[in-house]
């Protein structure tokens, strides 16, 4: 069963989707956002994705006043995060601009205030955060929207996930395998629990959230059945911030959905049959006809 997201389709048989999760390594700068808008849109990939959050709200306490080094000074976690989020002005900027680059856009909500915020804006879907799994009533009011949600599941028990889904019904709904290692070691990307969410949720599109360094993953994640992939993207990767060290850079990213569109076209329907390539091989080489 496909999921209409802007004016993709995301499911089986249909062409992988791809998102740009762009986060917060915008640092607060519409332009290095727009900037990020283009390095997905060039690379072929059909979404970018943010992160909204009312920091007063989503910051954990024991945070709010840990001292944090920025390019900005020296300021406490809450300032820090206040200083990266943009403005409704600003995401109607970039959201505008990701419209006229072709990609969809929308973002994770981390509290409930930014849900509402989103779906303001009209955001085509919205993204549920590994770390949201278990906000439950904020589920709540993504699900009464009717827009299309795509749930990652990193730092969660099945049953957790168990119990997001009860809340957001299957209808409209996609789910990312996720770890939450930043960045991923090989050994945590666990990549089979693919296959335990096709067996699990029936009927809902199963893609693949990455963190780790370079391709590898991603690609075999689109062989076991991911029908979506997300990936952060950034200019450099030693630039300042917590995910770049995640993300991929342009030409890095570019080469992961070239190699996305050959793993699927590779993959086909199943069905056994000759091609039309093998005839002369086999007029060639096969000694005995059938």
């Amino acid at each position: 069963m496909a999921v209409s997201i802007g004016h993709n389709q995301v499911g089986q048989f249909e062409p992988v989707y791809v998102i740009g999760e762009i986060g917060l390594n915008h640092n607060g700068d519409v332009d290095l956002a727009m900037q990020l808008i283009d390095v997905a849109a060039e690379a072929g990939a059909q979404a970018v994705k943010f992160q909204k959050r009312t920091p007063a709200i989503s910051t954990p306490e024991h945070m709010k006043n840990t001292p944090r080094d920025t390019p900005w000074g020296q300021m406490t976690y809450l300032d820090y995060r206040y200083r990266v989020e943009f403005s409704r002005e600003q995401y109607v900027e970039i959201g505008d601009y990701a419209t006229f680059r072709g990609l969809d856009w929308f973002a994770s909500p981390w509290d409930i205030p930014s849900a509402e915020f989103l779906e303001d804006l009209n955001v085509v879907a919205h993204k549920v955060a590994s770390a949201s799994v278990t906000d439950l009533a904020m589920l709540e009011v993504l699900a009464s929207t009717g827009k299309p949600i795509i749930l990652s599941t990193g730092m969660s028990t099945l049953e957790q996930i168990d119990r997001a889904v009860e809340v957001l019904g299957t209808d409209n709904l996609v789910m990312l395998h996720a770890t939450s290692t930043y960045p991923l070691p090989p050994e945590e990307a666990n990549l089979r629990t693919i296959l335990t969410l096709q067996d699990r949720y029936p009927g809902v599109p199963i893609g693949y959230s990455g963190h780790e360094r370079g391709l590898q993953i991603s690609i075999a994640a689109v062989a076991l059945g991911a029908v979506a992939v997300e990936r952060h993207i950034t200019l450099d990767r030693a630039m300042w911030g917590s995910d770049h060290a995640a993300s991929l850079e342009p030409q890095g990213f570019q080469h992961l959905v070239r190699d996305i569109r050959i793993v699927e076209e590779a993959m086909g329907d199943g069905v056994k049959r000759v091609f039309p390539g093998e005839l002369a091989p086999q007029a060639k080489l096969r000694r005995i006809p059938a």
